[in-house]
């Protein structure tokens, strides 16, 4: 496809939304002057007003009208850009029409989604034909899973260049400071709401395969729990589950089917959330692991959801500037391997993950498919981080001041 073929060569989808913000931000600073980029969404007066807030360098980008209930509009914006972002969700509700567009206008496409369901049903609807028009069709690049996706590939390439062999089992602890928005409070009731309704969505959500390219060729499952119980980790950190377990587990294990098992045919991959040493430690894990089921109970009916939703943030809010800025993450992964060699990867960066860094990762996500096409794996089709852009990212990742390594271990 030429590049001066199309109007752009990058639009954000959903720029008027928290994060849609975020990160329309950290393109204003860091995407080269030569790139086209086009901001959209359902009103170009909100448009007007964000660009108006964003660096100078985002005041001649383009504002183009699209909604995702108007499949013609999407279309046209599609056919209109090499890439489309999109942070409009939940995507269930909203996502599919834009993954259709961009498979069918052979479009490269990212969004931000944790929604295991709603991957399924875009594996299911456009695979082949986004492999048919070279689309290259990437979920989950936020929080939800480049850290966990590309430490697994991370520590896949330490142990083949040792000669280590295959990985055998992978515990990712997460630890982070940050908060939540209203959207991401609204893609979870969306998430809890198809469960309780879909026996089917219930099954997938169960499932610790749900996204893999061939279910029948994948190992018994005897994978760590996504949510279990209160933990410790092999340093003495205490554990408890961690809630985007669920969406970041499965990515990684799609990422290996999708290499044709190449981080190892029956690797066992869990994620737990660190919180702390010593019985104060101990007490806080408790405490998260009552709390999330809690939370989820509450979630899950009418009466005690109105009430909550007096309390949580809603849609289109979020944490303040100030507390972006006090927010970090840092996901360590500690991997065996069939020789008994170990090793360690650690993924951390500074700002709240779920929105300041989560707008580095998108940022350099959608900067990684509109400008290094050429370095990127040839690979087309519903992918990850880590098969559609692996360590392109991780180098744009590390120039951007997160932290991406991996040691051995004795």
């Amino acid at each position: 496809m030429e590049t001066r073929a199309r109007d752009h060569d990058l639009v954000l989808l959903g720029a008027t939304g928290f994060v849609g913000e975020l990160i329309a931000g950290y393109l204003a600073e860091h995407a080269p002057p030569e790139l086209r980029v086009g901001l959209a969404g359902r009103s170009r007066k909100k448009l007007e007003a964000v660009r108006s807030r964003l660096p100078v360098a985002a005041r001649d980008w383009s504002l183009l009208e699209a909604d995702t209930e108007h499949p013609d509009s999407l279309a046209a914006l599609a056919a209109g850009t090499r890439v489309l972002f999109t942070t409009v969700g939940p995507y269930a509700k909203y996502g599919l029409p834009v993954v259709e567009a961009c498979a069918r206008a052979g479009t490269h496409y990212g969004d931000l989604t944790g929604e295991v369901s709603f991957v399924r049903d875009a594996i299911d609807g456009y695979d082949a034909l986004a492999r048919t028009t070279g689309a290259r069709i990437v979920h989950a690049c936020g929080y939800d899973s480049i850290p966990s996706d590309l430490s697994v590939l991370l520590l896949h390439r330490a142990a083949q260049a040792d000669g280590a062999g295959a990985l055998t089992e992978v515990e990712l602890v997460a630890t982070a400071k940050g908060g939540f928005s209203g959207g991401t409070i609204d893609s979870m009731r969306g998430q809890l709401d198809g469960m309780r309704s879909d026996r089917v969505l219930r099954r997938l959500a169960a499932d610790p395969y749900s996204l893999s390219p061939d279910r029948a060729g994948e190992p018994p499952a005897r994978q760590p729990a996504d949510l279990g119980w209160v933990g410790r980790s092999e340093d003495g950190l205490w554990t408890a589950p961690f809630v985007m377990a669920s969406a970041n587990t499965r990515i990684v294990r799609r990422s290996n089917a999708l290499q044709g098992w190449a981080y190892g045919r029956s690797l066992q991959y869990g994620e737990v959330m660190g919180m702390g040493r010593g019985p104060t430690g101990a007490i806080v894990a408790g405490a998260t692991a009552i709390g999330l089921r809690v939370f989820g109970a509450a979630l899950m009916f009418p009466l005690t959801r109105k009430l909550l939703d007096r309390a949580l943030p809603a849609p289109g809010t979020g944490p303040s500037e100030a507390a972006q800025r006090a927010g970090w993450f840092r996901s360590q992964a500690t991997a065996s391997t069939e020789s008994g060699r170990r090793y360690r990867a650690v993924a951390a960066g500074p700002g709240d993950p779920g929105y300041a860094a989560t707008a580095v990762m998108a940022g350099e996500t959608a900067l990684c498919l509109a400008l290094d096409g050429d370095r990127l794996p040839s690979t087309t089709g519903s992918l990850t981080p880590a098969t559609a852009l692996g360590d392109v990212l991780v180098e744009r990742l590390r120039a951007a001041g997160h932290t991406y390594e991996v040691t051995p271990l004795p």
